[in-house]
């Protein structure tokens, strides 16, 4: 059985998640993607120039080609109207049953609980196309992160020495993390 297709856009009653074109480009990588500090955490390499971000966007563009959804833009929306681009998230898929989310947002966007309303978007995204694993790795450092993964339902699976590489922090040596899992 196929799954569904996820909408190109979801509205919370805060933000509008949205899928990333390639206008955004530029957006995108003075908001948060050439962030060092904003992308200590994460799994990609920092932004060096808008052809990494550009590169991005072709990836995402596959990934909403090959699979039932792919990565969401953030951004905080009044009157139903798209404003400031506060972040990202998304699913990247392993089968169409398994699927892995994570987020970023600019440091401005912090401490507001739009990773929260955003991630909880995605779980129940998640859920409308029939994923039945959703996960997540979140570094043993990130408490922020841990919390908000906590606060959606996300349980810690197991801790995993040496386990996963971040390219922003020591790219030659894995980290510690902690894996998450939401059953659905």
């Amino acid at each position: 059985m196929k799954a569904p297709r996820a909408p190109e856009s979801i509205l919370t009653p805060r933000l509008l998640l949205r899928r990333p074109v390639a206008a955004d480009a530029e957006a995108i990588f003075h908001r948060y993607a050439s962030d060092p500090v904003v992308t200590r955490y994460l799994s990609w390499p920092t932004h060096r120039s808008v052809a990494d971000t550009r590169a991005f966007l072709t990836w995402a563009d596959d990934e909403w080609d090959r699979w039932p959804a792919g990565p969401y833009l953030v951004f905080a929306q009044r009157a139903r109207q798209p404003d400031t681009l506060l972040g990202g998230t998304g699913l990247a898929f392993k089968s169409l049953t398994r699927a892995v989310t994570g987020y970023v947002f600019a440091r401005d966007a912090w401490e507001q609980g739009f990773a929260t309303e955003a991630l909880a978007a995605i779980v129940e995204l998640a859920r409308n196309i029939r994923v039945q694993r959703l996960e997540a790795v979140c570094h043993v450092d990130h408490k922020a992160s841990s919390h908000v993964l906590e606060k959606c339902g996300f349980t810690r699976e197991s801790a995993h020495r040496e386990h996963f590489t971040f390219p922003n922090l020591a790219p030659q040596k894995p980290s510690e993390v902690f894996s998450y899992v939401l059953a659905l």
